[in-house]
């Protein structure tokens, strides 16, 4: 597979789904539960949570705040059957994309609450890749090394800047009804990446990609086809955070059970992006120029043919959903 990952670097702030799995817990916390998160989550909810013995308020809350459900599972008697419970579940919501979330030896009979977060994405792109033009071509992992990889290419009109400060070119894919895009952040230089992740900030990111910023314009893309997962166990994360009292036994969750004593065991999320030719169908109306017309001397080139960000942007809230990198095939 593909060398990279996707979900927890670089902009601090946390991907929303997992926020609001977060919210899910702290929002019936009793005392300070809830106020010892620092800020900086935000909310949308994808996948529930999977829990023992919960009450009936909570389960109204859930299905009345977040639209889902939550399912009791018995750890205690029956942990490994639960695993596979929960895994086999999260594979089916996921179009069996993400396979064994939790991992064997991760749960045993003590586990009282695991919060597990998958999200995965494999959108429509606005003007679709011709599977006709993907070809061959190196990728180029550093100076020294390249690697064959299957390279699709679009020669259309996209919002595009060169962002001369960080040395570095943005592009903006949309997908099916432009709700959503996808920014690919290019460093100009091969081995640039590292340098261009040291200059980055959420806010910046909000500068580059901007209406003021990019203008539209032909830019022959050459985008790698791929997909990359990642996985993470995020109790050090939210430790950090400031989320303490929820793993050691202090905090207060009666508020979910009827009764003290719930300890959060672990905290697992894993992401998955797939990015292919597939997109809508191409209308008479779109501005698709075919390959055989070359590019000519005054349009941009966009190659991504060495490592790059690539976000994922729900336009109206300008929220980032995923963010990672594509470092090699």
């Amino acid at each position: 597979g593909c060398q990279g990952d996707i979900g927890l670097n670089g902009l601090g702030q946390q991907p929303l789904s997992l926020a609001t799995d977060i919210l899910q817990i702290t929002r019936y916390s009793r005392g300070n539960t809830g106020m010892s998160l620092k800020p900086g989550l935000h909310k949308l909810l994808l996948l529930p949570t999977f829990f023992l013995h919960i009450s009936k308020e909570y389960l109204d809350a859930i299905k009345k705040f977040y639209q889902t459900s939550v399912e009791s599972v018995d750890f205690a008697n029956a942990p490994e059957e639960s695993r596979k419970k929960i895994n086999s579940w999260v594979e089916s919501q996921t179009n069996e994309k993400i396979k064994n979330l939790i991992p064997e030896g991760t749960t045993g009979s003590n586990t009282t609450l695991v919060l597990v977060n998958a999200i995965y994405f494999k959108g429509q792109w606005e003007k679709k890749f011709n599977k006709e033009d993907t070809k061959e071509e190196k990728f180029w992992p550093n100076k020294n090394t390249y690697k064959s990889i299957q390279m699709m290419r679009q020669y259309t009109s996209f919002h595009f800047a060169s962002l001369e400060d960080v040395q570095a070119r943005v592009l903006e894919i949309p997908y099916k009804g432009k709700d959503l895009s996808m920014i690919v952040l290019l460093p100009n230089e091969i081995d640039g990446l590292q340098k261009l992740e040291e200059k980055l900030t959420a806010e910046k990111l909000m500068e580059w990609t901007s209406l003021q910023n990019m203008r539209e314009t032909p830019v022959d893309l050459h985008l790698p086809r791929f997909k990359v997962e990642e996985s993470y166990d995020l109790k050090d994360t939210l430790r950090t955070m400031g989320m303490v009292d929820i793993f050691n036994g202090d905090a207060d969750l009666s508020g979910m059970t009827g009764s003290r004593g719930l300890v959060l065991s672990g905290v697992l999320h894993k992401a998955f992006v797939e990015v292919t030719e597939e997109g809508a169908e191409a209308a008479a109306a779109t501005t698709v120029v075919p390959l055989g017309s070359s590019p000519t001397s005054t349009n941009e080139e966009f190659h991504c043919n060495h490592p790059f960000l690539f976000f994922i942007r729900q336009n109206k809230t300008n929220s980032i959903l995923f963010y990672g990198r594509f470092s090699s095939p």
